[in-house]
């Protein structure tokens, strides 16, 4: 073959390479660009309905899809062979699901969550013995700020086979409180003493009423129950001041909590 038909073909091959190569980091560009606005415009759609944590999961999972799709097309475009690619990712990921079968499970587990929303950033909840404010929500984890400030990362695979209790779902809260009297206290003035008490508390509602029982007969004390209802926000000061008033009132009546008595502390 004459030297200036080689060099002609090479050419030509050259130019379609750089024709390829011109095209591909075009499509790169301009599918990352539009993918960013499409991933952002779905995840604005999904905030009106699933809020913004769960809508920010939604936009990294679309994102990744985006990516996948972008680097498929431009490798395409540069001819590589998808076939023995794909065969290639194929066995790479068998290989990384079984060892990464714990982030496989929480990533479920994620989503699980994702659709059952038993919370939501800035709720309060109790998981076995951790209580705290809900950070963020990811598909593979929950991040939790304990009162004590500490930060805690629940994987999102012990979150479905725990027992969650959210503590700002509702907004009104019950505030259960243990109280001990002498065997000699008469509980119907103890009864009035109480429900004093709940009337002259501005933070106690009336409405769910107050609620006084005798629980049971303890060693050295009557153990009785008392219970107001408060709105959830002011849950912790009104306990303290309600426990604070009982004991002065309790003190003034002469009635007495006899000692030894514990009492579990309501969370």
């Amino acid at each position: 073959m004459p030297d200036w038909l080689t060099s002609s073909a090479e050419l030509i091959l050259e130019s379609e390479r750089a024709a390829n190569l011109g095209r591909a980091l075009l499509l790169l560009a301009l599918g990352l660009v539009l993918g960013r606005v499409l991933t952002r415009t779905l995840a604005a759609l999904a905030g009106r309905f699933m809020g913004p944590a769960r809508a920010k999961v939604v936009q990294n999972m679309a994102w990744y899809a985006v990516v996948f799709v972008v680097i498929t097309s431009v490798l395409r475009e540069l001819n590589f062979d998808l076939s023995v690619l794909l065969g290639a990712a194929g066995v790479l990921s068998v290989a990384i699901g079984f060892a990464s079968q714990t982030s496989a499970s929480n990533v479920i587990s994620g989503i699980f969550l994702l659709v059952e929303r038993p919370f939501e950033p800035g709720d309060v909840i109790e998981v076995d013995s951790v209580t705290g404010e809900v950070l963020g929500i990811d598909l593979m984890s929950v991040r939790l700020r304990t009162f004590d400030n500490l930060f805690v990362r629940l994987p999102n695979e012990s979150l479905i086979k725990a027992r969650i209790t959210n503590l700002s779902r509702f907004p009104l809260r019950r505030v259960d409180i243990p109280v001990g009297v002498s065997y000699d206290s008469d509980l119907e003035h103890v009864r009035r003493v109480l429900e004093r008490i709940a009337s002259d508390e501005p933070l106690v509602l009336q409405e769910p009423a107050p609620v006084f029982n005798v629980k049971s007969l303890g060693d050295s004390a009557v153990l009785l129950s008392f219970n107001v209802w408060v709105v959830r926000d002011d849950f912790l000061a009104a306990r303290a001041k309600v426990i604070q008033r009982i004991l002065v009132a309790f003190r003034e009546e002469g009635i007495e909590i006899p000692f030894p008595h514990q009492v579990e502390i309501q969370k």
